[in-house]
């Protein structure tokens, strides 16, 4: 047992040391006064906004399938927001700057804990969401997404990590939500 245990610290001091470093090299991009302001837009545009705003406009537009798509966005937000805050809370990882010496971010976070992350988590859900019903067009909303999490670890507020794990939590919610109700 204790030879078990011994392997898992250290696989997760291997993992923390890797997110440490990834973190403080994306994080030095971050400070560029060019890079900062996108990467604030970015931040915000993840703030939940589009996920009753993208639904609203579909309907409005008439889209085929909109009422499903809002439907299923609701449930899929549901369980991934009931998931992200049983883990940010039972799992409790201190964010950058509480976690490394010296740091600080470039803004504050809303909350105290830093894993996962929940912006990325919405934006990979709502992009999964978007491109399993509309398709490849939609496909480009995974660059939001993709820049949602970048901003997150630019501005300091997550490790690399963090971002990571919502990402992949916010897809899977959407994909398992599809299968679910029967849309994929």
């Amino acid at each position: 047992m204790r030879r078990r245990n011994t392997g898992t610290m250290k696989l997760l001091n291997a993992m923390h040391r890797l997110d440490l470093h990834l973190l403080t090299r994306i994080f030095s991009q971050g400070e560029r006064r060019t890079v900062r302001p996108l990467a604030r837009a970015l931040s915000r545009s993840g703030d939940g906004y589009l996920q009753v705003l993208v639904p609203m406009l579909l309907w409005l537009l008439s889209a085929p399938y909109a009422e499903d798509f809002a439907t299923a966005l609701a449930v899929a937000l549901a369980a991934e927001r009931t998931l992200y805050w049983t883990l940010k809370n039972s799992l409790r990882r201190p964010r950058p700057q509480v976690a490394v010496p010296g740091f600080r971010s470039l803004i504050t976070a809303s909350d105290q804990f830093s894993f996962p992350s929940g912006h990325t988590s919405a934006a990979f859900l709502l992009a999964t969401m978007l491109t399993l019903f509309y398709g490849g067009p939609f496909a480009v909303v995974f660059a939001w997404a993709c820049g949602v999490a970048m901003s997150r670890v630019l501005l300091g507020v997550h490790f690399p990590g963090d971002t990571l794990a919502g990402a992949i939590m916010g897809a899977g919610s959407a994909l398992l939500t599809a299968q679910f109700l029967g849309l994929a």
